[in-house]
């Protein structure tokens, strides 16, 4: 299934469908599954450790760096999503409102085309 045709619930059953098909639940405590989901962004960001910024966005053209860099962005999705149905967070309401705090923080009349705003000294 493609991203259009996929429901996050969807892909929060399938984590769970899994999980529950190895008995893997007494495992997946909050703690456990934000410490794996660190190791598994750890292991994203070494395909691009090292590497210049133009570099890194050329993966793409690359099939099998693109595959390998894929896999390790599920694993942290799949770690995500087990995290979030351990702690019955609802990540489409839990995403939306953390959307709107950061509009507020990063007005795009501030931060449209830069990561931080204007040195307000003008240095």
């Amino acid at each position: 299934m493609t991203d259009q045709e996929m429901t996050v619930a969807g892909l929060r059953a399938q984590v769970a469908e899994f999980v529950s098909a190895r008995e893997w639940e007494p495992f997946h405590s909050p703690k456990n599954l934000s410490m794996a989901l660190s190791i598994e962004a750890a292991e994203l960001m070494e395909h691009f450790q090292w590497i210049s910024m133009e570099e890194s966005s050329q993966t793409s053209a690359d099939p099998a760096k693109l595959a390998a860099v894929g896999e390790e962005l599920a694993d942290v999705l799949c770690y995500a999503l087990a995290l979030a149905n351990a702690l019955e967070i609802d990540v489409a309401t839990t995403l939306a409102a953390k959307m709107k705090k950061n509009v507020i923080k990063y007005p795009v009349e501030e931060y449209r085309g830069r990561y931080g705003p204007e040195d307000p000294a003008g240095a």
